[in-house]
């Protein structure tokens, strides 16, 4: 029988359309939760609100709406986010920029304008962060960086908001079997091989699924992690505890 840990609570998760942010939509209202996604296309499955996070009017206007519309909100899940291959050198400010508005900037426009809201439920935020927020790899130095900022931000709000009742945590996922990841794989020479080598970096012989993303998230948005704050969990089969072979 699923639990209902979210039963009368509102919540907002941002990219929530496909991937991870679509399992923890789906978690979290089969939990009880009124969810409202939002991101730049429209939501087929569940209320959405169409939103460009590149432009920083945005994070305001979204939560306003998702507030004035629900008369509350409870939890605020930072999904949506943009990764771009290039080298330092290659990024241009422009990139730089655009990759640390949507990754880092937006959510936190997203915390602020939903922190008085958050004030009034006792709610939780969870970002989703990223094992390159705590290693690299190559050629991400814009993503990492804003994940590696994604995951001081968790750190931030969870000490100065805490006394008011406001938890914040983030999840880091390794590699997870999303549609994204499951495209580049289909689309190298060797597929096969391509899993076999993913698979052994990775202690537990797999890699992850968008539902085990959403299972930690919608524990830490829960009331029964009332005492866990200012965490950032990394989700990757141990793969970033694994030292490579010499």
């Amino acid at each position: 029988m699923q639990m209902k840990r979210f039963e009368d609570k509102v919540a907002l998760v941002t990219g929530g359309r496909s991937g991870i942010g679509r399992a923890i939509a789906r978690r979290l209202r089969d939990e009880g939760a009124v969810v409202i996604t939002a991101q730049r296309g429209q939501d087929e499955e569940f209320e959405s609100i169409q939103a460009d996070f590149s432009d920083p009017r945005t994070p305001e206007r979204l939560v306003e709406e998702v507030a004035a519309g629900k008369g509350r909100l409870d939890v605020l899940v930072n999904n949506s986010g943009m990764m771009q291959e290039a080298s330092i050198e290659e990024t241009t400010i422009e990139e730089w920029q655009r990759n640390i508005s949507i990754n880092l900037t937006a959510p936190f426009l997203l915390i602020r304008a939903a922190l008085p809201h958050l004030r009034q439920t006792k709610g939780s935020i969870v970002n989703t962060g990223s094992t390159e927020g705590i290693a690299a790899n190559p050629r991400h130095a814009a993503y990492c960086t804003s994940k590696a900022g994604l995951h001081g931000l968790t750190r931030s709000v969870a000490v100065d908001h805490g006394h008011e009742g406001i938890r914040c945590n983030a999840v880091a996922p390794g590699w997870i079997d999303t549609e994204l990841n499951q495209e580049m794989i289909e689309n190298s020479d060797d597929a096969e091989a391509f899993r076999d080598d993913i698979a052994r970096i990775h202690p537990v012989g797999r890699t992850g699924s968008p539902e085990e993303v959403a299972a930690l998230t919608a524990f830490l948005a829960a009331d029964e992690a009332g005492f866990i704050t200012g965490q950032v969990y990394t989700v990757d089969g141990g793969r970033t505890t694994q030292l490579s072979l010499p």
